[in-house]
């Protein structure tokens, strides 16, 4: 007898920047009759597409793709619009009897897709400013500031990301409670499905390497006029997207405060930095199963389609 509330099966193909994780979760779709669910929180934004490594229309195999390009570059958007998102189009996805495939290496986003995200207060863009002006004063400040108030919320947010920094501050004295204690009474998991996860985990070596020539290539093939494109678009080289590695590099390059070469190495460490936060944030979410390989390999498309198979057997 078919029980009275389905649980559908989904996949998310997650881990570090530049492992091959929508090589993966293609091939996965392709097999299993899935759709493509954006969990990048880049990959949202239209026009950044070098950068971001996006993948080309006419390289998705005509299988459905979503949350990619729904945001001008000056729109902003949280966690929490990203789960509401989501959770809606995987439910569009399973009641067309299809697979959703969440791919993407924004932990943050799957874990508020999954686990939910607390209602906290609204923005208040006056104490943002206040707090955006202290930390250009006194750089590191509203870190150690989110030490005093919540100590909890150092665990997840790194000392470098300033706006989650910015939002645990402002939850804090809006709502005069640690946000931290707020996460985790005010949650509310994702229902009705099942999840498979899996990470790509490839030699670190290698891995950088790879990085390495990525953003040398997108140097190379387009990222400064990619840049400049935007910018004649009208949006502000202020917008949020530009502070992410590689655009905020091309940015300085234009400026004239960087040569091509340190534009680059720029970039470089500061990808392979990123790669490695990613690792560390992946490393802690609980039934995450690895796999030791990159993700166009096929070794590990082997792997990892033989595991979706059991999987789905025993929905």
């Amino acid at each position: 007898m078919r029980p009275p509330h389905p649980v559908s099966p989904m996949v998310a193909v997650v881990g570090p920047t530049g492992t091959g994780k929508s090589e993966l979760a293609l091939r996965i779709a392709a097999e299993f009759h899935g759709e493509i669910v954006n969990c990048d929180s880049l990959q949202l934004y239209r026009y950044f597409d070098i950068g971001t490594a996006k993948l080309p229309l006419e390289e998705r195999g005509g299988i459905p793709h979503h949350l990619l390009d729904i945001l001008d570059p000056n729109e902003t958007f949280s966690a929490g619009e990203y789960a509401r998102r989501a959770r809606g189009i995987l439910g569009e996805i399973a009641s067309r009897d299809r697979l959703p495939v969440v791919v993407g290496g924004t932990g943050f986003y799957l874990r508020a897709l999954l686990e939910g995200l607390f209602a906290g207060p609204e923005r208040n863009e006056a104490l943002r400013q206040r707090l955006v002006e202290r930390e250009r004063r006194r750089p590191g400040s509203l870190h150690k500031l989110l030490g005093r108030f919540d100590p909890g919320s150092l665990q997840r947010i790194h000392g470098r990301d300033v706006q989650k920094t910015i939002r645990a501050l402002e939850v804090c004295l809006a709502a005069r409670r640690p946000m931290s204690q707020m996460f985790a009474a005010g949650r509310e998991p994702l229902k009705g499905f099942r999840v498979l996860k899996l990470g790509l985990n490839p030699p670190r070596q290698d891995l950088y390497q790879r990085l390495d020539e990525r953003c040398k290539s997108m140097f190379e093939h387009g990222l400064l006029e990619e840049v400049r494109s935007i910018l004649a678009h009208g949006f502000a080289a202020s917008a949020k997207p530009f502070e992410s590695v590689g655009y905020k590099q091309a940015l300085q390059l234009l400026r004239g405060e960087m040569t091509l070469d340190e534009a680059i190495e720029s970039a470089q460490r500061n990808t392979r930095r990123y790669a490695k936060r990613q690792w560390t944030w992946f490393r802690k979410e609980p039934g995450l199963e690895w796999l030791s390989g990159f993700g166009a390999e096929e070794a590990t498309q082997s792997i990892a389609l033989t595991r979706v198979r059991d999987f789905l057997r025993y929905n």
